[in-house]
């Protein structure tokens, strides 16, 4: 303890720091009524509803807008559908025609030249010259069981010729594209392998193309029309089953009651048998 007794201090200081402390609260209170409108509610607050109410009407508009959108997107499908299912009977009631008119004359009816082949792997990799292993990866098939869609033109043909022993191929009908694309079709996009399950994942890989649903999709492939190419590319290689019952032979010809080579519209029975 100090000898000595402090000093007291003199009562201006003393008042000084009572008028300090009064005005620290007194300049939080109006920061904070500046901060605060009457009702009570900070206006950062008011700033963040308002925010979020313009964000929530602008998604609600935008969904009101995609929705009639995509309304508008399927009428013109479905009218595109209809177009396609007319087309498809007027050409096989032309063909039925044909067929009954020179059966009545007489003569034979021969149909035209396929323009479209389906091609299914059906051997490994034991014993594949380079020259057939080439061809084999230009039409995309690496695996056993692949399946791809093929134009026939000179190029092509001598391509399956070289392939021949390898590859089971044919002539497919509607009813078997419509199979292959709807139970077991994938789109490459970006290099990845898509489930074919919604039309807007067509419309955005060929909607510049015209081709902007599945049933657009089928019709260029079975037509083979100007934008077969870009269509083909876009399925991803079929990947099918072994056929119920199991191969026959793999290293004879189908003419000689073997599986592989050209099976022309018997093919039709094959894919069932894989799908």
């Amino acid at each position: 303890m100090s000898l000595f007794p402090s000093s007291p201090q003199p009562l201006s200081t003393m008042a000084d720091k009572g008028k300090k402390d009064t005005k620290k609260p007194a300049a939080k209170q109006a920061a904070a009524a500046a901060a605060a409108p009457a009702g009570g509610v900070p206006q950062s607050l008011l700033l963040r509803r308002k925010r979020n109410e313009k964000i929530a009407a602008a998604k609600a508009k935008n969904a009101i807008a995609l929705k009639k959108k995509r309304q508008a997107n399927r009428k013109a499908i479905f009218k595109r559908a209809e177009k396609y299912t007319q087309e498809y009977r007027s050409l096989e009631r032309e063909q039925i025609r044909l067929a009954r008119q020179a059966r009545n004359s007489g003569n034979f009816y021969v149909p035209p030249e396929a323009k479209l082949a389906f091609v299914i792997r059906i051997r490994g990799i034991n014993g594949v010259s380079p020259k057939v292993r080439k061809v084999l990866q230009l039409l995309r098939l690496l695996q056993i069981n692949n399946g791809v869609f093929i134009k026939l033109n000179k190029a092509t043909i001598n391509m399956l010729r070289i392939a021949e022993p390898y590859i089971a191929y044919g002539y497919p009908n509607l009813k078997t594209i419509k199979q292959l694309v709807y139970k077991r079709g994938y789109a490459k996009v970006d290099r990845q392998r898509i489930p074919l399950s919604d039309n807007a994942i067509v419309q955005k890989a060929l909607g510049d193309k015209g081709i902007v649903c599945v049933e657009d999709l089928i019709h260029e492939i079975f037509t083979v029309g100007p934008n077969f190419k870009a269509a083909s590319n876009f399925l991803w290689p079929f990947k099918l089953n072994s056929p119920n019952g199991g191969w026959k032979k793999k290293g004879n010809h189908f003419m000689e009651g073997g599986d592989y080579g050209n099976r022309e519209d018997h093919l039709n029975a094959l894919v069932q048998r894989m799908v």
